[in-house]
């Protein structure tokens, strides 16, 4: 008998020691979680029993080997496409042939086809976007980031206008030195610096994206001064300022075309804004603000002002306009949204990380290369995003490392190698026990 036990213990300690040196050889394996060699008992059983004070085992067997899913150690790293899970969890992915699997290895990197891909060549999986970037939920799929322009097509200036909202497509804010007087030259020429106290500009964009450049101008108004009368007058000054345009160098439609800028005592502007002028058709064509009469571009001078100090810009000026553009890079929310940033300075979301997890995790199967299949002992997955329910959050340009312990797993290792040898001497005792009972033959 003690040959069985002997052998169910060599074998039991030998398959530990394939654990505990599988984990070892895995400690540098990002998102690899530890395994366990759990041992049971074995006893021999009859219909007519023993009593139970005369049972001696058979041995023991390796009744499971679970594996611990608890969190490992987040390290950053340079990649923005590196994603650690902080938390329950597992990231979906999908191989070319649609095999679906589970993984807590998060580095990946976008394919030549955009997808967002593992060194296995599985997708990852989650939300898509429509059109205007907002995140379609309901339908995991695999997350493609498309460089092209599809994220980066261009906007006119004013689109975001509408006949009602009375919203501008150019904002401004300049101060207007209060101190100045008339210009010299009383007829305004924008080629005549002369004719004008003060100019700035903005750039727009037409609907294929182009830039044109506006340049605004202003002049003091009131009225000059007259040496000749009888007798002369002096000069008067308003607090109102006319404001010309002109559109890459050239007047815009009537060379007249003008607004005025009033201002109280107290140097606030008064005028009603926006801004208006159907002259802003030739800015960009017919069809600038769908809705309205003409073609219109509003413009925002909020935020200027006449007081006793030098010309300057109090707002920047800010349009919704802008130029095409190509995907210069993504980054990864804690929530799992992905957003890309384009050369013109634009982002907008390209999908959204979902995370899987399960009732029972030790029911998954292992696939290798980090992957698990879900089992009917894992019971079936349930999806969310990252920090819903019990789902945790993830952390961009970082990955899991290992759950190893290496201390414990080697302090494992000669308690293994030990329980191999006692089991060892176990069987060379029987073999002495027996090989005594033969020579008493």
């Amino acid at each position: 008998m003690a040959f069985q036990q002997g052998l169910s213990g060599l074998a039991s300690a030998s398959k530990a020691l394939d654990v505990i040196s599988n984990n070892v050889a895995n400690s540098n394996t990002i998102g690899f979680k530890a395994g366990r060699a759990e041992f049971a008992d074995v006893f021999a059983a009859s219909f007519n029993g023993t009593g139970a004070n005369s049972q001696v085992g058979i041995g023991t067997t390796i009744a499971a080997v679970s594996q611990n899913f608890s969190q490992g150690n987040v390290t950053v790293t340079n990649n923005p496409l590196d994603l650690a899970i902080n938390g329950n969890g597992f990231f979906r992915v999908t191989g070319p042939d649609g095999t679906e699997a589970f993984t807590r290895n998060g580095q990946f990197d976008i394919s030549k086809d955009g997808f967002i891909v593992n060194a296995q060549g599985y997708r990852l999986s989650g939300y898509g976007t429509d059109a205007n970037g907002d995140i379609l939920t309901g339908v995991v799929s695999d997350i493609v980031v498309n460089p092209s322009l599809a994220g980066g097509a261009p906007q006119q200036t004013g689109v975001t206008q509408t006949a009602t909202n009375n919203k501008a497509g150019l904002s401004l804010g300049v101060n207007l030195d209060s101190r100045k007087h008339l210009p010299e030259v009383p007829v305004f020429s924008a080629a005549d610096p002369k004719s004008y106290n003060n100019a700035t500009s903005a750039t727009l964009y037409d609907s294929l994206g182009n830039p044109k450049t506006l340049t605004m101008y202003f002049v003091r108004n009131g009225t000059r001064a007259d040496p000749a009368a009888t007798p002369p007058t002096a000069e008067v000054l308003t607090n109102n300022w006319t404001v010309h345009y002109q559109l890459d160098g050239k007047d815009i439609g009537d060379p007249t075309f003008n607004h005025t800028l009033s201002f109280n005592t107290g140097g606030a502007l008064t005028t009603s804004l926006p801004v208006t002028g159907p002259a802003f058709a030739d800015l960009f064509g017919t069809n600038l603000v769908p809705g309205l009469a003409t073609p219109d571009l509003r413009i925002d001078f909020s935020g200027t002002t006449q007081y006793g100090g030098e010309f300057g810009i109090n707002v920047p000026s800010d349009q919704d306009g802008f130029a095409p553009g190509r995907l210069t890079g993504v980054s990864v929310g804690d929530d799992g949204v992905i957003e890309g940033r384009y050369s013109n300075n634009q982002s907008r979301d390209l999908g959204q990380v979902v995370l899987a997890n399960f009732r029972s995790p030790n029911g998954l199967v292992s696939l290798g290369g980090n992957m698990w299949a879900q089992s009917p002992a894992s019971g079936p997955s349930s999806v969310g995003v990252p920090g819903s329910a019990n789902l945790g959050l993830l952390n961009a340009g970082a990955v899991e490392e290992a759950n190893v312990d290496l201390t414990a797993e080697l302090v494992q290792l000669i308690v293994q190698q030990r329980n191999y040898q006692a089991n060892a001497q176990s069987v060379q005792a029987q073999n002495t026990i027996l090989q005594t009972i033969v020579n008493l033959g």
